[in-house]
């Protein structure tokens, strides 16, 4: 498709958007109406919200705007997910310049629509406005089919820590592509397009998950908020992470300890969870720690000792820089 968003117009490009999307049994009502209609069997909605803005987030000359698509629909589903929820839906906030060519828009939603997919759901409507720098805001809905919630806060001592998913890969990629390259491809496409577990949260739901979150801060960072809501002292044990090979190389060419990555890079959206120690669980599911009772005050600590490097990412609390784009 020829032309600018501006040329388009705003009703144009709202046809365009929503001429490429695909519906699910959950969808009541789709986009063209004031608003959309979404089943909640349980009568209870999960809901999780999220914005990229493009120069912080993402950059256009890493990321296809398919990417992005696919990378905000995965960190909004990936939090449903890390509810026990079943993702049920997905709606976009779009803010773009006049000038932006309509390919930018269309493929975003393409992106979109496709790891709805994944996760059996569906784009169910938004808004466009235009605006100076792109931005996208995501709204994601969910369906706890009459399971609780799994918070932050229901982590026991004794409970064992497993996680499910990658961790470290697109701080790895995101190494590789701050100095201009684009291999190792597996480690840059897990920055560009994460691969959430989705169904592992619903399942680990069923399997008597005490607390659980998805990592999109680093491991510490987000295992951090476990502890602290639930009041308790959390041990990793960094000889039971995966670091593969191909990490350690690229941590070798440019000159970083590939546990950190592990333990303190995010955007991944790999599932970790608390479970009783009694819990027989799958294979897909790795024990990294244990749940201890707390010494002075909730904290993560990594074999035995506190981690005194940077625990993850902090939006207000570092050099905008230093971010990951994602």
């Amino acid at each position: 498709m020829k032309g600018t968003v501006g040329e388009l117009g705003e009703f144009g490009l709202i046809r365009e958007l929503t001429s490429r999307l695909t519906t699910t049994p959950a969808v009541r009502l789709g986009p063209g109406d004031d608003a959309a209609v979404v089943s909640a069997p349980d009568r209870r909605v999960v809901a999780s919200t999220d914005i990229l803005l493009e120069g912080r987030h993402f950059r256009r000359d890493w990321s296809t705007a398919y990417d992005v698509g696919r990378k905000a629909a995965a960190q909004n589903l990936a939090d449903i997910a890390a509810m026990g929820a079943v993702p049920t839906a997905l709606l976009l906030g779009l803010v773009v310049p006049a000038e932006l060519p309509v390919t930018w828009p269309t493929e975003l939603m393409d992106g979109l629509r496709d790891e709805c997919q994944v996760a059996g759901a569906a784009v169910v409507g938004g808004d466009v406005v235009r605006g100076d720098t792109i931005t996208v805001a995501i709204t994601a809905l969910g369906d706890l089919r009459n399971h609780e919630p799994v918070t932050r806060s229901g982590a026991q001592p004794g409970d064992v820590v497993a996680v499910t998913g990658w961790l470290g890969w697109s701080a790895a990629g995101f190494a590789v592509l701050s100095r201009g390259f684009r291999s190792p491809r597996a480690f840059v496409e897990a920055h560009r397009r994460p691969e959430p577990p989705y169904h592992a949260g619903p399942a680990a739901a069923g399997l008597g998950a005490t607390a659980m979150t998805d990592v999109s801060d680093g491991l510490i960072a987000d295992l951090g908020h476990i502890a602290e809501a639930s009041k308790v002292r959390i041990d990793v044990r960094s000889s039971a992470v995966d670091i593969p090979t191909q990490m350690h190389d690229i941590g070798q060419a440019v000159g970083v300890d590939p546990l950190q990555w592990v333990l303190t890079g995010g955007e991944d959206h790999a599932i970790v969870a608390t479970f009783p120690p009694d819990v027989k669980l799958p294979a897909r599911w790795k024990v990294i720690g244990e749940v201890l009772h707390p010494t002075a005050q909730p904290q993560v600590t990594v074999d035995g000792a506190p981690w005194t490097s940077t625990a993850g990412w902090d939006h207000f609390g570092g050099d905008p820089a230093e971010e990951h784009v994602r």
